[in-house]
């Protein structure tokens, strides 16, 4: 039987494997984008032996694929991947970030949030399963349609799951330091409303109450509320499509992050408050989704993260830990008191942009480490 370290991996594989991902688009609000991603995940764990299971969406959104991988104790507490399939980028992105190599770096939207992170992780399998490895815990991936969004639809699938494992591995983006997060700061979504009243905006502009103009201010308010323990941005901006006519609906959404709970807290409380009348606009404002504080004291995170740092020293790399902001779906498994581990995916930059890529260099030894950890933890 092979040790763990001494897996073959090939970065020139991992790519190679990676490029139908990639150009696979797969943005949240287009589920049969998502689906259709969703049917390559599939096939890829079917083809490792995995029991699969497609589980359907919800909310309008794509569905979840569930992975049971073989082991002889499957059903008992064991090791959870949790990943989305999701990304910002919508269909056509490719047209201007297109799947290349370039200067040691990989291209492509999503690649490195977070598909990259999911191959690796399925890499890892592969070669523990050809090599004839059994880990000592069995391996469960959950892989969800909804994280870019905050998780509406699938919290609770993820919650359920975690609950039945001892360990939590998210393979997340990693640091630029090839550092993990071992807490992620708590976050909070509104939607926001504005009502005026509408009027022809040539003939009669002063009959109307712009809910657009009114909007605009609230937004800058609440931006102006950003501080160094709660940050605001809003964004989605939309209203009629009519410029002939003064506005009388207008809408956005903001996010709200906080390190502490109770600044959050306290910022909701502020963003709730806002709503009422001013100018002859309703303004309305609903909470959204929310992702809870994850603190690594509040579970066995960091003897967790010691264990994965003492393997990543064994090939000869430093992992620095920390929490961040961005929230992630170990945000509410860490919540729950399981240990769990963030940012175990490859390493790279331009997340959520069009130079979005990964570091070749940083393929292979991200995919020892998830190798190891699925090899040793007990």
């Amino acid at each position: 039987m092979t040790d763990w370290k001494n897996l073959s991996f090939d970065a020139d594989e991992i790519i190679a494997g990676l490029k139908p991902w990639i150009e696979c688009e797969s943005p949240t609000w287009d589920a049969a984008a998502v689906d259709r991603m969703m049917d390559l995940v599939m096939m890829e764990c079917a083809a490792l032996g995995a029991t699969v299971e497609r589980i359907p969406g919800i909310m309008g959104l794509g569905c979840s694929v569930r992975a049971r991988f073989p082991h002889p104790r499957m059903g008992e507490p064991g090791i959870m991947i949790t990943g989305h399939f999701d990304t910002v980028h919508p269909v056509g992105t490719l047209a201007k970030n297109p799947f290349r190599r370039e200067g040691g770096k990989v291209y492509g939207p999503g690649i490195q949030d977070m598909k990259g992170g999911n191959y690796i992780t399925l890499e890892a399998i592969r070669k523990i399963i050809a090599a004839g490895i059994e880990t000592p815990l069995p391996i469960v991936a959950l892989f969800t349609p909804d994280e870019e969004i905050g998780t509406p639809a699938t919290r609770t699938l993820i919650e359920t799951e975690a609950k039945r494992a001892r360990y939590v591995l998210c393979p997340e983006p990693a640091h630029g330091d090839n550092g993990v997060c071992t807490g992620r700061y708590a976050i909070a979504r509104f939607n926001l409303k504005a009502e005026g009243k509408p009027s022809h905006a040539g003939a009669d502009i002063k009959g109307g109450t712009s809910a657009v103009r009114e909007l605009a201010r609230r937004i800058i308010e609440i931006e102006e509320m950003t501080s160094e323990s709660c940050t605001f941005s809003c964004n989605n901006i939309t209203s009629g499509q009519w410029v002939n006519c003064v506005p009388s609906f207008a809408s956005a959404e903001c996010l709200s992050m906080a390190k502490e709970q109770a600044d959050l807290d306290a910022g909701v409380e502020r963003m709730l408050s806002m709503s009422g009348d001013r100018n002859g606009v309703q303004f309305t404002v609903e909470r959204g989704v929310t992702r809870p504080v994850w603190e690594a004291e509040m579970s066995g995170t960091m003897e967790l993260y010691h264990h994965a740092r003492a393997l990543s020293a064994e090939l000869g790399l430093d992992m620095p830990h920390c929490s961040a902001g961005g929230g992630s779906d170990a945000n509410f498994t860490g919540a729950l008191g399981i240990p769990s581990l963030c940012s175990l995916g490859v390493k790279g930059a331009g997340l959520h942009s069009l130079d979005e890529h990964i570091d070749e260099d940083f393929i292979v030894p991200r995919t020892r480490i998830m190798a190891g950890l699925l090899a040793t933890l007990r």
